[in-house]
């Protein structure tokens, strides 16, 4: 998927589904997560920026205020840097026996947490003829990647030779909160202590920790004894609230919309059924639309039957299953027009006609993360907002 202008007839109507996203609202909750914890905020855009579009979403993160940027695999760190990004950056999923002189020549954060990751960055940094930037990760209780506490002893004192022999430069320790999104989960309290354990061992072997970061989206909105030096946010970044069963208040902005033109309407008489397998059959007459977006999209098919979108302002019921290409919707004897506006979820409406990613994500049994980190297939995006450095392969507002 890449992010174009997208199709539109002689009147402007949209020809083709698109994903719109608004980089001021990503702007917006980079700065309101910074206000809000105090800290220094690394936006996280791993996976194409949840969905979202990497490159864009990363300019605007950037231009809002983000010290750091945050990304899982070495490739997304790799494709940051040739698009002209040169500020902090950590990844943290390395695969065994990789090259990572490139990453320590680019200045890329590069995050150990076995003796073997940290045994490939000083063979990487005896390469590129420079120390490697390193963050340790210890494992407080995720049970991922990062270090055991059993462990951990051995790694930061072989951190500390390498410190020592300049092919390292030590330049955070940080782990991840399993259960962040439930304050009361006596989880939360096991790793905060865990994490102090292991900065004290950094501390008795005389190293200077660098950053220290725990805390995730839901843990910067709820819990401050997490925040330490640094906040690692990723869905927060895209407005989509990281523990929606949690009141909490802040005035996140979600970004994305999915929206596809309406491009059949036909009727249908009582006792007919529609889509594969018949799932539902219409108890009245009724007439209803064709929307071109399916599973190929990354519509997910447990959306089947039970979400609904907003057709020319009004709210309407999918029905029957997601096919690959294309989703039926009841239009309860209505016929807007074909080229109508579909939305299939966005931003709330004032006046509620409008699905959101949250309603989506509890219909279909998942969590918002799940729904727009999933889309792609034919799908283009279009940006709106301001996005220093925009380029034509990456879209147009």
């Amino acid at each position: 998927m890449t992010g174009t202008t997208t199709p539109r007839d002689a009147a402007g109507a949209l020809l083709r589904p698109e994903i719109v996203v608004d980089l001021d609202a990503i702007a917006h909750n980079v700065r309101l997560l910074g206000a809000h914890t105090g800290r220094p905020v690394m936006a996280v855009v791993k996976a194409d920026g949840y969905g979202h579009g990497m490159l864009p979403v990363a300019r605007a993160a950037r231009a809002a205020g983000a010290a750091w940027l945050g990304v899982a695999t070495t490739d997304e760190a790799r494709a940051l840097r040739a698009a002209g990004d040169t500020g902090p950056l950590l990844c943290w999923l390395l695969t065994p026996g990789e090259d990572l002189s490139d990453l320590v020549r680019d200045g890329v954060d590069v995050t150990a947490g076995t003796r073997a990751s940290l045994t490939a960055l000083t063979a990487a940094a005896q390469r590129a003829g420079r120390a490697a930037r390193v963050q340790l990760k210890i494992d407080t209780g995720l049970r991922r990647n990062g270090a055991l506490p059993q462990d951990w002893p051995a790694l930061v004192a072989a951190t500390a030779a390498a410190v020592a022999a300049g092919t390292v430069e030590l330049t955070g320790v940080w782990s991840h909160l399993a259960c962040a999104d439930e304050p009361a989960h006596p989880a939360n309290a096991a790793q905060r202590a865990a994490f102090a354990d292991a900065l004290a061992v950094v501390a008795e072997h005389g190293l200077d920790p660098g950053l220290r970061h725990l805390a995730n989206s839901a843990a910067s909105v709820l819990d401050p004894a997490s925040h330490h030096d640094l906040v690692r946010c990723g869905i927060a970044v895209y407005g989509l609230d990281p523990a929606p069963e949690v009141p909490h208040g802040l005035p996140l902005r979600p970004a994305l919309t999915l929206r596809a033109p309406l491009v059949l309407v036909k009727p249908r008489a009582a006792g007919e059924s529609v889509s594969y397998g018949h799932t539902w059959t219409a108890p009245a007459g009724t007439t209803v639309g064709l929307v071109p977006v399916g599973y190929g999209e990354g519509v997910p098919r447990a959306a089947s039957g039970v979400v609904e979108v907003q057709v020319a302002g009004r709210r309407r019921a999918l029905r029957g299953r997601v096919c690959m290409d294309q989703v039926v919707v009841d239009l309860g004897g209505d016929a807007p027009p074909v080229g109508a506006e579909v939305v299939l979820f966005g931003p709330p409406a004032p006046d509620g006609s409008r699905p959101t990613v949250q309603e989506w994500a509890q219909a279909c049994g998942t969590i918002n993360y799940e729904i727009v980190t999933r889309l792609g297939g034919r799908l283009t995006r279009r940006y709106v907002g301001h996005d220093p450095g925009r380029s034509a392969q990456e879209g147009t507002a």
